[in-house]
């Protein structure tokens, strides 16, 4: 019997299955190597990638549009949904969106160390604001109250700040007040500062007037002296969670000492070098800490306040210090450096020093006609993408030290058309305010990227 020899047919079979192979794996590599093969996917893929209409991808892909309004439509087009718009009562077009409640969703939380809150855009969200003008009365006083004065645009309310690299989750009052109880939150500066404590005093509470919230000053020595226009301070506590929060008015942030006590108009000692006595005295009993300082340190403030440089328990009168600017340098550097060296001592307090709050003054100064009437949100643009902060003394002098960085100085930039400007109360102006915010407003920015952090 004969048998036929199947080997050279097995041999052929074999060469293709090692030529397909060959070719399987060329075409996976090409798959892998090819950027267009690689990144496409369906419009609802990609949107299922997208926040808020920031790209969400890798890092050094990722972009801000130019505008909000690019943001909105990007987003909309995105998920074949027809834009719609609403008019406020001034008839400012704000696309409504569901940030506020959508936001958290499909972001991951970046590293606290490694997510910059001052890099990112802002975009329309009609939740805003996040409490009314008219009923945060206890808290809010009326001269920032801007739903109070005659102006009649209001579209600067409606607009909310997106990082572009970490999550801001939403505001939520229940919230805030359970993670914070028991403890105690102080804003410690200028005016600026004051509108910080008072905006966050208006989230917390809901603008509403809570009866039930303790007027706690007198624990803290925050009780209006004689003849004095307002207490130094306030303090309020939340008893249903224990939680305290107060403000300290401390312009400069440097010690004062009336150099003859019994003298009303006799000049003050600014101490550079030492704390506030009311920021020593109490700091073992804060939780959070947010210190400012800027608008005070120029020659008008300093005259009117009687002002006379310390350093060293001596008066300069020598050298550097001489100069407003860098006595202010050398003021901010010292605190964080006293801070700093506090922190081991107190393990739970954690501790922020805010950069300085942009003015927008245009064609002259508060004194000499300056205004800021542009009502036009964004007219600046609406994102910020910068390595280093814009207040570079603040960095400069946190840097190296446990005390963060509350840094809200370019993002605020972009929002000139928010500040009180011109308009008042009775309807009559005794010039523009291009310092401070009108309330719900601005801070209320700061103070969201503050409890993010804490």
């Amino acid at each position: 019997m004969k048998f036929r020899n199947n080997f050279p047919v097995r041999g052929k079979y074999l060469s293709f299955v090692v030529v397909a192979l060959a070719f399987t794996v060329l075409v996976l590599w090409a798959w892998q190597e090819n950027p267009f093969l690689s990144t496409s996917q369906s419009v609802q893929a990609w949107y299922r990638t997208s926040y808020a209409g920031f790209i969400v991808g890798p890092t050094n892909s990722s972009e801000l549009p130019n505008t909000a309004k690019e943001n909105t439509e990007k987003t909309y087009s995105n998920s074949s949904t027809k834009e719609e718009t609403v008019k406020d009562s001034a008839h400012s077009e704000v696309t409504p969106t569901d940030f506020a409640s959508t936001i958290i969703l499909n972001r991951s939380q970046s590293n606290e160390n490694t997510c910059s809150y001052g890099n990112g855009g802002w975009v329309p969200d009609d939740s805003r604001p996040l409490y009314s003008g008219f009923g945060c009365k206890r808290w809010l006083s009326a001269m920032w109250a801007c739903r109070l004065t005659q102006r009649t645009d209001f579209s600067y309310e409606r607009y909310r700040w997106v990082p572009k690299d970490c999550a801001l989750p939403a505001f939520q009052r229940s919230a805030f007040l359970q993670r914070m109880q028991d403890k105690t939150i102080a804003f410690i500066g200028d005016s600026l500062g004051r509108q910080q404590f008072q905006s966050l005093m208006c989230m917390v509470t809901g603008g509403e007037e809570s009866p039930d919230v303790e007027d706690v000053g007198k624990e803290y020595g925050l009780v209006k002296a004689k003849g004095a226009i307002r207490p130094d301070g306030w303090a309020y506590r939340f008893p249903s969670t224990n939680t305290t929060i107060l403000y300290y008015w401390s312009s400069s942030l440097s010690d004062l000492l009336p150099l003859n006590i019994s003298d009303p108009t006799t000049d003050v000692a600014m101490h550079l070098d030492r704390p506030p006595a009311f920021l020593r005295k109490f700091l073992h009993r804060f939780d959070v800490l947010v210190l400012n300082t800027g608008h005070h340190w120029n020659r008008g403030k300093i005259r009117q306040n009687r002002w006379i440089m310390y350093k060293d328990g001596i008066r300069s009168e020598l050298g550097n210090l001489k100069e407003i600017g860098i006595a202010k340098n050398f003021t901010v550097h010292s605190i964080i450096k006293w801070l700093d060296s506090q922190l081991p001592s107190h393990p739970r307090l954690k501790a922020f020093f805010r950069t300085i709050s942009p003015r927008h003054f245009r064609n002259g100064e508060w004194n000499t006609g300056g205004n800021c009437d542009n009502t036009t949100p964004l007219t600046r643009g609406s994102n910020v993408e910068q390595n280093e902060s814009s207040d570079a003394m603040v960095e400069s002098a946190v840097r190296g030290t446990k005390v963060k960085m509350l840094d809200i100085t370019a993002l605020s930039q972009l929002r000139d058309e928010a500040h009180k400007s011109h308009f008042s109360i009775k309807g009559t102006s005794g010039g523009s305010d291009c310092l401070h915010w009108c309330l719900p407003g601005i801070p209320d920015t700061w103070n969201e990227i503050l409890i993010a952090q804490i």
